[in-house]
């Protein structure tokens, strides 16, 4: 079955950058989303960001639009969420989800696949 492992998440000061990492394992589907989720203390699930296989279009919540940026690399079968210019309130459990038909779905949070989980922290 899919696997999907994220990376990248930690401790950074408000203002600063990290890149966030998705690798997929044993997935060759050629129709689906990949995209971020987050989830901070006592709180539900908000979609960050999704990419499209179909088309290539992106989705990202307004609160990061400008700031945060995903890519992806298929030689490496890896997802990518660079976020620049971070601020406390981004501080949350980020995770990389899958859903086989469309963004729209996915962002609907309903996932085929997803990770564990990364932790990001953004100190004040």
């Amino acid at each position: 079955e899919v696997q999907l492992v994220e990376s990248g998440g930690g401790l950074v000061q408000a203002g600063g950058s990290l890149r966030l990492s998705c690798a997929a394992s044993r997935f060759t589907f050629d129709n689906y989303a990949i995209g971020w989720f987050r989830q901070a203390p006592g709180k539900g699930r908000e979609g960050v960001s999704c990419i499209s296989s179909s088309d290539s279009s992106t989705y990202y919540t307004d609160s990061v639009k400008g700031r945060f940026t995903i890519s992806s690399d298929s030689a490496k079968n890896t997802v990518y969420l660079q976020m620049n210019s971070l601020k406390p309130e981004d501080t949350a459990v980020y995770y990389c989800a899958v859903n086989l038909r469309s963004c729209y779905d996915l962002l609907a949070t309903m996932h085929d696949y997803w990770g564990q989980g990364t932790q990001v922290t953004v100190s004040s």
